[in-house]
């Protein structure tokens, strides 16, 4: 079975708050949490609307802690998990879970790596048990390694290398990135994909696979004392490991712009788009994290922001704008935006058409009333994460494994509540200099 890698979307949708219906409501996940003497982290989220769970277990270690030259090793292995353990014969893991009318899948991102069952709620234990074995208990050999190598090469040339938008999107991040691990893509350079082993699969898989270096969160029709005697039971016994430090490389200062154009007969449309580095929770002026997200969601948030307003609305030289940011990393993040040009409009006319704007947002700041409204719905559309079975467990997962605390997930819509316009407005001057950004274009080509 092919585990998919985490979509961009998804990591997007990893950033949403807990939801925030009242400003006064400190908790709105009502998460509680603690530590196994193993060093195992639980969350517990209780949501009795239907009898199922959801169990996510987060190992902190992703694509960015590979070694130089074994790039795509990290998800290489999240695939291999699903391969066997002492207790469990390759494929019997999807089997059980199936079997019981369940669903799993994991995914991979440059800072961890997760695994996930939905189950009814009294299978809870059946899965917690199957999940725990496979943290020390892994089974590799070359018979089952070797095959599943050409899988994720396989995996590479559909979703990469088929894909115009991808392939510009990964020189992109590494033009973006000069020195930094991310870099890297996280499924992998091909050609040292093509040179991962075994040895070197359960060499990762024992440095950093330690119930210390996790983070299991359980959500849905559970309590905490529930979770906490099975936590005990099936993970419990598990020791504990010393991990390696994630020492990771940092950026250079960026002093030159960088212009990619792409022209690909693949392509069915133009697109374009401008990233610059940014601050994110944990790097780098990391004081405006909560002042850029509202910054994205004035600038390029949906139908009523200011770039789709002016550039597809009243200009009508773009089909769509937006912008993008992830300050949910462990290192510096990226900003930027993207558009896709109105049909016979030329790229020079959109971007100068975009920059136009820019240029007017940066030398007289945002309004009061735009940070407002912006704040008001990134607020109003946070009620629905706990709507979602997944979505808290997610959110919150991702959130601890890259080194936030339970505390800033929770309280997310009080501190976006708490920007300010001066905020906002420095922010943006902070990042958003073109003089140092990545421009990506991407042309159809014709064929003859």
């Amino acid at each position: 079975m092919a585990k998919a890698l985490l979509p961009r979307l998804l990591i997007l949708l990893l950033l949403l708050p807990p939801a925030a219906a009242r400003a006064e409501a400190a908790k709105e996940f009502g998460a509680e949490s603690f530590t196994l003497a193993n060093g195992l982290q639980v969350v517990v989220i209780e949501n009795h609307r239907a009898p199922i769970v959801t169990q996510m277990i987060f190992y902190k270690v992703g694509s960015a802690d590979e070694h130089r030259g074994k790039t795509g090793l990290a998800h290489f292995l999240e695939h291999l998990m699903f391969k066997g353990t002492r207790e469990t014969p390759p494929g019997g893991f999807s089997r059980i879970v199936a079997q019981n009318g369940g669903r799993e899948n994991a995914f991979t991102t440059a800072d961890y790596t997760a695994f996930y069952q939905n189950v009814a709620a009294d299978r809870l234990a059946l899965v917690m048990k199957l999940e725990s074995e496979r943290m020390t208990g892994l089974v590799l050999s070359d018979e089952v390694v070797l095959p599943e190598r050409g899988v994720i090469l396989e995996e590479r040339r559909s979703r990469i290398d088929n894909s115009p938008s991808a392939l510009l999107d990964e020189q992109i991040e590494a033009a973006l990135y000069l020195n930094s691990p991310y870099h890297n893509p996280v499924i992998g350079w091909e050609h040292e994909m093509r040179g991962l082993t075994t040895a070197d699969a359960l060499a990762f898989y024992r440095a950093w696979y330690a119930p210390n270096n996790a983070v299991l969160v359980i959500g849905g029709d559970v309590t905490l004392d529930q979770v906490r005697g099975l936590a005990e039971k099936y993970y419990g016994p598990i020791p504990a490991r010393p991990v390696p430090e994630r020492n990771r490389a940092e950026e250079p200062p960026k002093v030159a712009a960088t212009r990619l154009v792409m022209k690909s007969p693949r392509a069915g449309e133009p697109s374009w788009s401008r990233s610059y580095l940014a601050p994110s929770y944990r790097a780098g002026e990391k004081q405006y994290a909560y002042a850029l997200q509202v910054l994205a969601e004035v600038l390029g948030g949906g139908a009523t922001s200011r770039l789709y307003r002016a550039l597809v609305l009243e200009k009508k030289v773009a089909l769509d704008a937006g912008a993008f940011y992830d300050p949910g990393v462990r290192d510096l993040a990226s900003f930027g935006f993207s558009m896709t040009p109105r049909k016979g409009v030329a790229i020079a006319e959109l971007e100068a058409a975009f920059e136009a704007e820019i240029k007017a947002a940066l030398k007289d700041g945002l309004t009061q009333e735009e940070v407002d409204r912006a704040k008001r719905r990134m607020q109003q559309a946070a009620v629905y994460a706990r709507d979602s079975l997944m979505g808290p467990a997610r959110i919150v997962g991702a959130a601890l494994a890259t080194g936030r605390s339970l505390d800033e997930v929770e309280s997310w819509p009080q501190r976006i509540g708490a920007v300010t316009l001066d905020e906002v407005d420095a922010a943006a001057r902070l990042v958003i200099h073109d003089a140092t950004a990545v421009t990506g274009v991407l042309l159809p080509e014709p064929t003859s």
